[in-house]
């Protein structure tokens, strides 16, 4: 007690002498350093690399362990794998640091007379897709519709036929008619306008997704592990409207589900908030 105590009764003056010694830039310096920190480990919650990040964590407390233990060998172990850190951190988040990367450099800046002329469109094409994806579950007509974000799909988008139209029901319906040669592949959306149909898409390597989920699901919830964006999925096979986004794949979604999680996902927390409100204005003079 006597040596905690003493310890407490140092602690004002170390707090002292740090003022004295801290300067503005260096707070600075430790809240980019921590709000970098942040993010890297908010981007990598949502996927496998949160696993191998625990790991490495379990790695260095045994080290500080077997240290503190005098635990010769084992230390000595474990300094050689961590001195290889770095290297090692490349190859085990390889795909996760090429998707952040990808992120950073393709960002596109919304200039504030830009931008409701474009959240109007992706907000028509928002309610297109959900009434398109609610009558293709009915006649259990197979569909797979990518909404890009900030990381662009042009990669993808080549490998297909370009569209550049407007979004209708009609055409979705058209594109994934089973007749149709451009049924066969993804349609890749872009600020609310149809981009390119039949496009091809990197299948998910979770072996975690359900049996019974075929090529069309996991392709869906590949794109969104590679990238932002958020992927409507229709089952050919059952009939039913699926959102796969982060990777994280939801099921069984209804017409109005599907439009609330689509206005949640494609636009910021506070249009989000302005969308619902005219949505739900204009389902009420609809309704009168």
């Amino acid at each position: 007690m006597e040596t905690i105590r003493a310890l407490l009764e140092q602690i004002p003056g170390l707090l002292m002498s740090l003022r004295h010694t801290i300067g503005f830039w260096d707070i600075v310096d430790i809240l980019v350093i921590a709000f970098l920190i942040y993010r890297v480990l908010y981007f990598l919650r949502k996927t496998s690399a949160s696993s191998v990040m625990k790991g490495l964590m379990l790695i260095v407390g045994v080290a500080l362990l077997s240290y503190f233990f005098k635990m010769t060998v084992l230390t000595y172990l474990l300094r050689q794998v961590l001195q290889m850190g770095i290297i090692v951190i490349v190859v085990l988040f390889q795909p996760e640091i090429r998707k952040m990367i990808e992120h950073m450099g393709t960002r596109r800046i919304n200039f504030l007379f830009f931008k409701r002329g474009r959240d109007e469109i992706t907000e028509a094409g928002i309610l297109v897709v959900s009434a398109a994806s609610e009558v293709m579950a009915k006649s259990k007509t197979g569909a797979i519709i990518v909404f890009e974000r900030e990381v662009g799909l042009n990669d993808y988008a080549v490998t297909g036929t370009k569209v550049d139209a407007q979004a209708s029901t009609e055409l979705i319906q058209n594109i994934f008619y089973h007749n149709s040669p451009l049924h066969d592949g993804a349609l890749i959306v872009r600020e609310g306008r149809l981009l390119a149909a039949a496009c091809m898409l990197p299948l998910s390597n979770n072996v975690n997704l359900s049996r019974d989920l075929g090529m069309r699901h996991r392709a869906g919830v590949g794109i969104s592990e590679r990238s932002d964006a958020v992927v409507v999925i229709v089952s050919e096979q059952t009939g039913t409207v699926s959102i796969a986004v982060d990777g994280m794949l939801k099921r069984f979604l209804d017409k109005d589900t599907v439009e609330k999680l689509l206005m949640k996902e494609l636009f910021s927390s506070g249009d989000k908030q302005e969308k619902t409100k005219e949505h739900k204005n204009d389902k009420r003079k609809g309704d009168k």
